[in-house]
């Protein structure tokens, strides 16, 4: 893991959490379910509360709408208290989430910054948001200046993906310090690739900085994109915000036990990040003998994303041999661009193949 940059705390006193939250949500008293007012401490109770189905088959009962099991174990791993932890069906709800607590429909604005994650804009549009999109510069890194005139007394949030989906490169620490301090809403790191990344991750931070939210997901590196479980690290206080706002029981209960599984067997995690990291490498390699490839760029994600001479034709060709990539040429600043997703040695192989027999 690579070192941090010495960097100064936001003033506390110029950031004031209660300035960000929708009027309607202060007051909110969340709904109390059954397992809210009793949770089971492990002894054999007659459960005759939340009219469930008597019968047991391993759901008939309501999960834990804490999801307290898994909660330990991620806050040992990543070195936070529980009470800075909250998990969702995927990190897209934890996402609107966010919207929902923070931004006050058609009055609000968020700033994003393409080419990056697409549910940023759709979820503002859901929400009545309005988007203040600032382009990436050309090494796709914030122009910090730019943002900061687009920021006004009703901008909330402000979305970083890190590494930035579908680039593939981090956003640079020092450009993150400046924007944590100078941003006086939200900052949220996106870091659904930081599995892939030799960089340390944010969630180390989040003590310094009272604006930080950084969201994570099981989706990537773990393998479990089929469970939908993503991961919301915060303050205590903005944790709690969520909390009041999302559904009782928005993680069910299959999905709590794979995901504890799965990241308890940190070796396997650990075994397939490896490979997929050696594959990306060596996928790059061959990728440069490839004539109309017309150039890689640096990844710190499970992908890669490469400039091509026409991206639809290719896309086209590589369909007729069986692959799907992703054509990423609508994006800003992607124009002609293709990704790979870094897949098995076989399916990586086939790949190359496909791309050496297209003329």
């Amino acid at each position: 893991m690579s070192g941090w940059a010495q960097s100064k705390p936001l003033d506390m006193d110029k950031f004031n959490l209660n300035n960000l939250i929708r009027e309607n949500i202060k007051d909110l008293k969340p709904y109390s379910s059954a397992r809210d007012e009793y949770a089971s401490l492990g002894s054999e109770m007659v459960f005759l509360d939340a009219n469930e189905n008597p019968n047991s088959n391993g759901v008939n009962r309501y999960p834990d709408p804490h999801q307290r099991s898994l909660k330990s174990i991620l806050a040992k791993q990543k070195n936070v208290e529980e009470s800075q932890i909250l998990v969702g069906n995927g990190s897209d709800e934890i996402l609107d989430l966010l919207f929902r607590t923070f931004c006050e429909p058609k009055k609000d604005n968020i700033i994003s910054l393409p080419p990056t994650y697409g549910m940023y804009k759709v979820l503002a549009g859901i929400n009545a948001i309005e988007n203040r999109e600032v382009l990436l510069n050309l090494e796709f890194q914030p122009d910090i200046e730019t943002i900061i005139s687009k920021v006004d007394s009703d901008s909330k949030l402000l979305f970083l993906c890190s590494p930035n989906n579908p680039t593939g490169n981090l956003i640079d620490t020092k450009k993150i310090e400046d924007l944590l301090i100078r941003f006086q809403g939200l900052v949220i790191i996106d870091e659904a690739y930081i599995d892939f990344s030799k960089t340390n991750s944010w969630v180390n931070k989040l003590s310094m900085y009272p604006n930080l939210v950084v969201t994570q997901t099981l989706s990537k590196a773990y393998g479990m994109a089929g469970i939908r479980l993503g991961m919301c690290f915060a303050s205590e206080a903005i944790i709690d915000l969520l909390k009041k706002i999302k559904p009782p029981y928005n993680v069910n209960e299959l999905t709590q036990k794979q995901a504890v599984n799965g990241v308890l067997d940190i070796a396997k995690v650990t075994n397939q990040v490896t490979e997929i990291l050696t594959e990306r490498q060596n996928l790059k390699e061959a990728l440069r003998e490839i004539p109309f490839i017309q150039n890689i760029y640096n990844s710190e994600a499970n992908f890669l994303l490469v400039k091509v001479d026409d991206a639809d034709m290719r896309y086209n060709q590589l369909l007729e041999q069986q692959i799907v990539i992703r054509n990423r040429s609508k994006q800003p600043l992607c124009d002609n661009t293709l990704r790979f997703t870094i897949g098995t040695p076989e399916e990586n192989i086939k790949l190359i193949k496909a791309l050496k027999v297209i003329k």
